[in-house]
C-alpha cells in the first residue's frame, strides 16, 4: 500500500482532505496530513496524522481578506510559517508515494517543489467567478506539468474551461465537503419555519459576527418568535467555548441559557427571541432548515448543495468582507442573497431581516423558487458521492503507479 501525504490551507479544504484520507486509508493506504492554514480539526477528528505542530491566526490564513487583515497577517508571521510549512513538506516528501493537493495555488505549488507525484483538488477555484477562469501565475504551468497526474475540479463548468486552458483531462468528480452532510449527531424537532444561522468558525471575527447576528435577529417580528411560529437555530463551532459565547452575549444585551445535561446545546435568549445554538452539529442544523442567514465560506456552500437558498449578512472580516460575499455569490449563484448596505449599518441589518422573512415565506408558495434551488445545486456543487469518486480514482491512479 501507498504512503500518501495530503496538503490543503483551510477550514474547508480541512474538511475535504479528511473526507479524502478516510476514504484512502479504507484501501489500507498510510495517510498523513500538512494543513497550512489552521490547526487541521478536521483532520484529528477523523483520526489522520498531522505533520508538525500547525498554528491557527486571527485571519484564518493568508487569502481573500481586507486591506487590515492582510497587515495583521504580516505583523502575525503568517507568510514566515507558510515559508516554514513548505520547508518541512520538502524535507519529508520522499517518504511519501502521491502528494494531494487540496485548495489553490499554495499547496499546488508547494507540491509541486517537492518533485513528487501530485493530484490537485481545485477546490478554491472556479470558472463561475468571472465565466473564464484566470489562474494565478505560475499555477497554469505547474499543473500541466507530469509531476500532476490527475487535476480534480470543484464543478463541471470549471472542468471544461481548465481542459481547454491546459490541453489535458480536467474531471469534476464532485465536492468531498458534501459527505460530511451525511452524517447527523442529533435529530432536531421538525419545525415549518426553520431559520439556520451560519455565524463561520475563524475566531475572533466569529466573535463580531455573531454580534451583527444577534442584532440581526432583533428586526425579525418579535411576536412570531415569542409564538414558536419561527424556529431560529445556530451552528457553533465547539472552538467557541461558553464562557466566550457568554461575553458575546452579555455584550449584546441577551442572556445565554446553558443546559448542563446536554454539553452541545444551549439557548440565547432576549425578550422574545431564542436562538438554540447546537455544537457539533453542521450537518443536522443545515439539512432540517428552510434558509440559512450565513457569515460563513464552506457552511454556505454545503447548505447551496442542499437546495437551500442563503441569505448572506456581510461583516467587516478579516475574511468575510462585501468582497468576499459578493465573489461567493458568483461562485454559488442565484440561489445566494444579500441586502445592500454597508456592514453594520442599521439599514443593512433591517433589510436582512426582511429578506430573510420574504424569503421564508416564498418557499411556501413558489415552486420557481424551490426549482431554482434544485437546479443551482446540482451545477454548483453536485450529488453526495464526490469524495467516494475522487477517492477510487486516486486508488486506481495508486495501481498504476
Amino acid at each position: 500500500m501507498a504512503r500518501l501525504l495530503l496538503i490543503s490551507n483551510g477550514h474547508g479544504e480541512d474538511i475535504s482532505g479528511a473526507v479524502l484520507g478516510s476514504g484512502l486509508k479504507e484501501f489500507g493506504h498510510q495517510v498523513d496530513s500538512l494543513p497550512i492554514v489552521g490547526r487541521g480539526h478536521a483532520y484529528l477528528d477523523a483520526g489522520i496524522p498531522i505533520i508538525g505542530s500547525p498554528q491557527q491566526f486571527s485571519t484564518g490564513g493568508i487569502g481573500y481578506t481586507s486591506l487590515s487583515g492582510r497587515i495583521t497577517e504580516l505583523i502575525e508571521g503568517q507568510l514566515w510559517y507558510l515559508i516554514t510549512r513548505i520547508f518541512r513538506l520538502l524535507r519529508i516528501a520522499y517518504k511519501y508515494d502521491l502528494l494531494i493537493a487540496i485548495g489553490d495555488i499554495v499547496p499546488v505549488a508547494a507540491a509541486w517543489l517537492a518533485r513528487k507525484p501530485v493530484v490537485s483538488y481545485l477546490v478554491a477555484y472556479s470558472s463561475h467567478y468571472e465565466g473564464h477562469l484566470k489562474l494565478p501565475w505560475p499555477c497554469s504551468s505547474l499543473l500541466s506539468s507530469n509531476h500532476f497526474l490527475s487535476i480534480y475540479t470543484r464543478d463541471e463548468f470549471t472542468a471544461r474551461d481548465l481542459t481547454l486552458q491546459l490541453g489535458r483531462d480536467v474531471e469534476f468528480l464532485g465536492n468531498p465537503f458534501m459527505e460530511k452532510l451525511l452524517e447527523s449527531s442529533i435529530s432536531l424537532p421538525t419545525h415549518d419555519n426553520r431559520i439556520g444561522i451560519l455565524p463561520g468558525s475563524r475566531r475572533p471575527e466569529l466573535d463580531h459576527n455573531l454580534e451583527l447576528i444577534l442584532r440581526t435577529i432583533e428586526f425579525l417580528p418579535e411576536k412570531l418568535c415569542e409564538a414558536g411560529d419561527i424556529s431560529l437555530d445556530m451552528a457553533l463551532i465547539p472552538r467557541l467555548d461558553t464562557s466566550s459565547l457568554q461575553r458575546v452575549a452579555i455584550k449584546s444585551g441577551w442572556i445565554l441559557r446553558i443546559d448542563f445535561n446536554s454539553p452541545n446545546f444551549s439557548q440565547l435568549v432576549k425578550g422574545g427571541y431564542t436562538i438554540n445554538v447546537h455544537r457539533n452539529s453542521f450537518s443536522d442544523v443545515l439539512r432540517s432548515s428552510d434558509i440559512l442567514l450565513s457569515m460563513a465560506g464552506t457552511a454556505a456552500e454545503q447548505s447551496v448543495g442542499l437546495s437551500k437558498p442563503v441569505v448572506q449578512l456581510v461583516g467587516k472580516g478579516p475574511q468575510f468582507t462585501p468582497a468576499f460575499a459578493e465573489a461567493q455569490r458568483r461562485l454559488l449563484g442565484p440561489t445566494v442573497f444579500c441586502a445592500s448596505g454597508e456592514p453594520g449599518e442599521i439599514s443593512c441589518l433591517r433589510d436582512t431581516a426582511q429578506l430573510t422573512l420574504d424569503l421564508l415565506a416564498r418557499l411556501k408558495f413558489d415552486s420557481n423558487l424551490q426549482r431554482a434551488c434544485r437546479i443551482n445545486a446540482d451545477n454548483r456543487l453536485g450529488d453526495f458521492s464526490g469524495g467516494r469518486r475522487i477517492v477510487d480514482s486516486i486508488n486506481q491512479l495508486l495501481t498504476e503507479l
